[in-house]
């Protein structure tokens, strides 16, 4: 085993291709076909758990945040940053990192808050557009049946296809057939093939490159006809934040204590109390204060995240409680949720829990 099979894994949980634009996700280190040796399972990566892969004879970590981040200019060893990269490349490590990708999965970090909270009825809090792409594309009718098995095994979905269509060259492409075409000159430029079938597919956005690889292997033109568009769609699989409901409402210190208790934080910063039950819970792990908005907007009771700021527990507007448990707290248990995965992925190879606390908030 390599270490592009253990993120072959990883992809199937959370693809990369959703986590957000600012983030800086991947094999950030190492050697994608370095045979692997163990895996080390983190929260953050810092030179103590590049100590801790040494120790336990894994060559490959995976952190939930990015190591690096901003783009390196040095390697010099004057940043823990630096100094974490050196010795990775030193001892032949490699690092990946997942983040907002899992952020983003449904079944990720926000469930495995829900989880801990024993919160149903869960959905998305903020989902994700334009998720799926749609492909259109002609092929001679003796090989429809061909291409869209192709197609549907490179994970693709029907939605309709159309015989004897027809369609126009703007915006689609060059198109070269072969000698099963039979084109006829229309109105307005159409042209029209007898012996075609049109097919229409939709696809994840993230499966876009193996769509078009067997769309290209599997036609026998020579230049291929296709369109694909982006679909406007809010994904209720993908997105930031979930919220659901306790199975039985409980007044707002109760849920403190609860929170406290079940999320291991010393302390939770929150904005002022309603005194009204809570029964509709919306969590985000991580920063948080963006998604405040959507809490509201979805009637939430309370909304769970973290690194708010002094004026974002203003905008409760006595309409939410607002509960910052702290950044660590709140996404601490996402190493156990891939340990977890991945042991189940991979039966022959130590997936290792790291036992370093890497939380850099310390409470007096």
């Amino acid at each position: 085993m390599i270490v592009q099979d253990v993120i072959n894994h990883l992809e199937a949980l959370s693809p990369l291709a959703y986590a957000e634009d600012f983030d800086n996700v991947g094999l950030l280190v190492g050697d994608k076909n370095a045979k692997l040796s163990g895996v080390l399972v983190t929260l953050d990566t810092l030179e103590t758990v590049v100590d801790e892969a040494i120790e336990t004879n894994c060559n490959l970590i995976v952190s939930f945040h990015p190591i690096i981040f901003k783009g390196l200019k040095t390697l010099t060893g004057n940043t823990y940053v630096e100094r974490v990269v050196i010795k990775a490349i030193q001892h032949n490590i490699a690092i990946f990192s997942i983040h907002t990708a899992l952020d983003n999965s449904v079944l990720g970090v926000n469930n495995m808050i829900c989880d801990k909270l024993g919160l149903i009825n869960r959905q998305i809090l903020i989902p994700q557009a334009q998720t799926i792409k749609k492909l259109i594309t002609f092929v001679p009718k003796n090989e429809a049946d061909t291409l869209r098995n192709a197609l549907f095994e490179a994970g693709a979905g029907s939605i309709g296809n159309y015989n004897n269509c027809s369609f126009n060259t703007e915006g689609i492409g060059t198109y070269k057939g072969n000698e099963a075409s039979n084109p006829t000159l229309g109105k307005k430029g159409e042209i029209h093939f007898e012996n075609e079938t049109q097919i229409a597919v939709t696809f994840p956005r993230h499966l876009e490159s193996n769509i078009l690889n067997a769309l290209f292997k599997t036609h026998s033109y020579e230049e291929v006809a296709y369109e694909v568009t982006t679909l406007e769609n809010k994904n209720q699989q993908i997105g930031m934040g979930m919220i659901g409901e306790l199975e039985q409402e409980m007044s707002e210190t109760d849920f403190l204590n609860t929170l406290k208790t079940n999320m291991k934080t010393e302390t939770i910063r929150h904005s002022g109390l309603l005194q009204k039950n809570i029964k509709k819970v919306a969590v985000l792990g991580g920063s948080g204060s963006f998604a405040i908005h959507a809490a509201k907007a979805a009637q939430a009771d309370v909304f769970v995240t973290a690194d708010l700021k002094y004026h974002d527990f203003f905008t409760a507007e006595n309409q939410i409680v607002l509960a910052d448990i702290g950044h660590y707290e709140s996404e601490q248990f996402t190493k156990n949720l891939l340990v977890a995965y991945l042991t189940k992925k991979i039966t022959n190879f130590a997936i290792v829990l790291s036992k370093t606390n890497t939380n850099p908030v310390k409470y007096f």
